[in-house]
């Protein structure tokens, strides 16, 4: 039986499961050598700053993007977790270098391919964090600098022993989340909502959990071993966190939304993209058992982007052109 979609066509009877999986992104692909400064860019992952974008979500919520001087301070706080995170990114993949090297596709990264020298790793690390620090404490505020640098503690407390406890390698994941939330309301001097917070708390929980059984998933068919906290994981654990972390992040948003401290429930109406864009990386992971990273999956797939797209724009006509 065909699904009503053509978008990747699910398992027929008789097909192996490796036909399910997405075509590959070029990771598992012969590629030539990196140059230097390439292989350092990669290494630092900006890829995955768009995490980051939660900075901005004090900005987007206290009505304050027609400020151009809050804009500025929030641009700051978003170069400064960016910085701090890929330093992040570095220390990470210098300790699980022998790891990534037995993995399909994480050999490929350019400190377990030797194509970045774990020295060099070591110094941009440092040059990064030093830098995050000073956008921070020098030109926002000690308060953000703080929280900086309790991203950048947690990160290493993370790489050198959360990340091998259950549950709380996915809870220290929850915490960073809430950082960039926080950070960024303080750097335009507004209230973050508990019940954001809360919500970007589940939304972190939702993501680290699907993680981590699009890993327990892509190791059981290959037979490797990347990450050892995933012997602690079964499935079906692993599914009901998935199920619990999805409908806190629908009903956490939906209070909030309820209670908008500046829109009040007008705010509802951005609930539909919301829901709709958990459901469609449900599909992705459970469906269509896509196995890219989060946020290639946010920044690639049309449904994903259109779904933020919507949000965006809704809140945006909401907070400030019919308000």
């Amino acid at each position: 039986m065909e699904t009503i979609t053509d978008e990747h066509p699910t398992l027929r009877e008789g097909e192996e499961e490796s036909t399910r999986r997405l075509p590959p992104t070029g990771q598992d692909e012969e590629r030539a050598p990196r140059t230097p400064l390439r292989a350092a860019w990669v290494a630092m992952r900006p890829h995955e700053w768009i995490k980051n974008v939660l900075v901005f979500a004090g900005l987007l919520f206290s009505g304050k993007v027609d400020d151009i001087g809050a804009i500025g301070t929030a641009s700051l706080a978003f170069a400064a977790f960016c910085a701090i995170s890929s330093a992040g990114y570095l220390i990470n993949d210098i300790n699980d270098v022998e790891f990534d090297r037995a993995h399909p596709s994480k050999r490929n990264r350019p400190i377990a391919a030797g194509e970045l020298s774990e020295g060099t790793a070591v110094r941009m690390a440092i040059a990064l964090a030093i830098g995050a620090l000073a956008i921070a404490f020098a030109t926002i505020n000690w308060k953000v600098g703080l929280m900086v640098f309790g991203y950048g503690a947690a990160q290493l407390a993370y790489s050198f022993g959360l990340k091998q406890v259950v549950i709380i390698d996915v809870m220290t994941i929850a915490g960073l989340f809430i950082l960039r939330v926080v950070a960024g309301a303080e750097a335009v001097d507004a209230h973050a909502s508990e019940w954001l917070i809360l919500c970007t708390g589940m939304l972190a929980c939702f993501l680290g959990f699907t993680k981590r059984r699009q890993e327990a998933v892509s190791e059981l068919h290959q037979g490797t071993e990347s990450r050892p906290v995933l012997e602690h994981y079964s499935l079906p654990f692993l599914d009901q966190m998935v199920a619990m972390v999805t409908a806190g992040t629908v009903l956490t948003y939906a209070i909030y939304t309820v209670n908008s401290p500046i829109i009040g429930s007008e705010m509802m109406y951005t609930i539909p993209p919301v829901v709709y864009g958990l459901f469609r990386y449900l599909y992705l992971i459970y469906d269509r058992a896509d196995d890219r990273s989060t946020a290639a999956i946010v920044s690639e797939d049309k449904g994903m982007i259109a779904a933020g797209a919507s949000f965006a724009l809704i809140a945006f006509l909401l907070l400030y052109v019919f308000n």
